[in-house]
């Protein structure tokens, strides 16, 4: 793996590479770690959009000296914690972790789709949601796990605005909508297309001030990045998939670290050359679920199997 980024740079910043290991049979693919696909767990979610995924939110839980920090994750925009985790979570029970999963960002009570409500209220309720982890389970701090927005801008403002670098040890995003998003050129149409849609649509969350924060060059994004990526005493992880048409370019997703912050870039297709794996389905990827747990024991780090994920979604 290539030396990890320690200083801030203009240049854009250098994916941290992994060898792969050889292919897996395919059969690896439908999300053996976890459940099927994100489409599944969106369709099981819709009769309780608050549901919590498997494996997450035993607030009973007690954290091991070999997991010492509490996960919690955080998922993306038009999303919930079902939906986005139902593949990880579980995955990260089993491997020792005490892990938890909120819904944040709703402009309705119990809506499906959530995440959409402004970045900066969203930083506010996940501060609220880490200090009731912490209290819980007694732990100095957590780890964040993160998709797109969950991974991205609103956590990285919870970091910097919101006294959340003091209480959080490591930041990993899988997708992470950092710098903000093009949309593949069609960023400022979808905007439209949400302003008309949202006064029907809200109770689905389709009045999305969220979409608006992710829109590259906002001013929330403006004021987020003035200082530099990173905050003192962080370490970010990223996780980016070259096929991603959400957050564009890809290469936004790339953090440069500032002082005393820790930063490693990963680009998928330099650990599974063959893994085509999209936006919407990296968190039920067997490949980046591996990553995410090297990225959170490092010292016990196991290599990537590199199972086929050949649709690009």
């Amino acid at each position: 793996m290539a030396a990890v980024v320690q200083t801030a740079s203009a240049a854009t910043p250098t994916p941290r590479y992994a060898a792969a290991a050889p292919l897996a049979p395919s059969a690896n693919a439908s999300g053996d770690l976890g459940a099927a696909s994100f489409g599944t767990a969106l369709i099981a979610s819709a009769p309780d959009p608050d549901r919590s995924p498997a494996g997450a939110n035993d607030f009973t839980c007690e954290p091991t000296a070999a997991h010492p920090y509490p996960v919690v994750l955080v998922h993306g925009t038009f999303e919930n914690a079902f939906d986005n985790w139902s593949g990880l979570a579980p995955v990260l029970r089993d491997a020792g972790y005490c892990v938890f999963a909120l819904n944040y960002g709703e402009t309705k009570p119990h809506a499906l789709m959530k995440a959409v409500g402004p970045v900066p209220a969203s930083a506010g309720e996940l501060a609220a949601y880490v200090d009731k982890v912490l209290a819980a389970t007694g732990a100095e701090k957590v780890d964040l796990v993160g998709h797109s927005q969950g991974g991205g801008l609103m956590p990285q403002w919870y970091l910097r605005f919101d006294g959340g670098a003091a209480k959080v040890h490591q930041l990993v995003g899988i997708n992470p909508s950092s710098h903000g998003t093009t949309a593949t050129g069609l960023i400022h149409l979808l905007d439209a297309v949400l302003d008309v849609a949202g006064h029907a649509g809200k109770p689905l969350g389709l009045d999305s001030p969220a979409a608006k924060d992710q829109t590259i060059g906002s001013p929330v994004l403006q004021r987020l990045y003035a200082k530099g990526d990173t905050e003192p005493g962080v370490t970010y992880t990223n996780i980016v998939t070259r096929t991603d048409i959400v957050v564009t370019p890809y290469t936004n997703q790339f953090l440069t670290a500032g002082p005393r912050a820790t930063v490693h870039n990963i680009l998928l297709q330099d650990v599974c050359p063959l893994d085509l794996t999209g936006h919407l389905g990296s968190p039920y990827d067997p490949n980046v679920n591996q990553l995410v747990l090297n990225s959170l024991d490092p010292a016990h780090a196991e290599p990537v199997h590199c199972a086929l994920m050949p649709i690009p979604v």
